[in-house]
């Protein structure tokens, strides 16, 4: 194996998440051009090279398009770009959780979760039968502590995605945890409910182990249930107080 030291950020990194924020959070319409690559590098102090480099990832990620020898041109990411611009769509300009986005996040949890259960029911192999049931031990040795519980669930989830065998869903999945992980400190308590209900992560686990796909499913849609219904009153309640939603501490700004 050989590994390389990792290089410091570059620039190209930097102009494209200059670039990319401005056109999330709505400060470049779609259809509107970018400046010329001239102003471009003037305005940033950047090389050609850096901003070309930004502007090809920029292009990938479904946010603009680049006319040969044409203006590069906002692109409505709505209708471009992928899962992959979920963990930077859910915040606003401050780094407060834009509450839509974290409604959007929970749906697609609940519709995913029991089909993923169901799939792992009648795909898993030995080991993660085993592993299922070693993590619904850790988690009945952790009842208090909700943390623990947190990374453990996420642990389970990540056990259930793999033994599912549906790449799309594990893609999916990454995606979502990543996005997770940037508010999982302000979600703790919100997700509590779900967390301590270890009677239904050991029945799904159960399900899993002797290929009961249907009882793996309704399970799995019921444990989900808990933390969505909880955000959706969060969400509801902040919307009609006007407070802002935490930030990515846990702190309502």
């Amino acid at each position: 194996m050989a590994l390389q030291r990792i290089a410091k950020r570059t620039l190209s990194d930097e102009v494209f998440e200059q670039l990319s924020a401005e056109i999330v959070q709505g400060r470049m319409q779609p259809g509107v051009a970018l400046p010329a690559e001239r102003e471009l590098c003037e305005t940033l102090g950047v090389n050609r090279g850096a901003l070309r480099e930004a502007l090809r990832r920029l292009a990938q990620a479904g946010l603009v398009s680049i006319a040969q020898g044409g203006a590069t041109k906002v692109l409505d990411y709505r209708r471009n770009a992928g899962l992959d611009l979920l963990s930077q769509v859910l915040f606003r300009d401050g780094g407060t959780i834009d509450l839509e986005v974290a409604r959007s996040v929970m749906e697609i949890r609940a519709a995913l979760a029991p089909d993923i259960a169901r799939l792992c029911a009648r795909r898993a192999d030995e080991a993660t039968t085993r592993e299922l049931g070693e993590v619904v031990a850790a988690m009945a040795a952790r009842t208090d502590d909700l943390d623990a519980l947190q990374q453990l669930s996420l642990d389970f989830w990540d056990l259930l995605v793999r033994g599912s065998d549906n790449i799309a869903y594990e893609l999916a999945f990454n995606t979502l945890r990543v996005t997770y992980d940037t508010v999982r400190t302000a979600l703790v308590h919100v997700m509590a409910d779900e967390l301590q209900d270890l009677a239904s992560y050991r029945a799904i686990a159960e399900a899993v182990a002797r290929k009961d796909d249907v009882s793996a499913k309704h399970v799995a849609s019921a444990l989900v249930e808990h933390g969505t219904h909880r955000m959706f009153e969060l969400i509801a309640a902040l919307g009609k107080s006007g407070t802002a939603a935490p930030d990515a501490g846990g702190t309502p700004s």
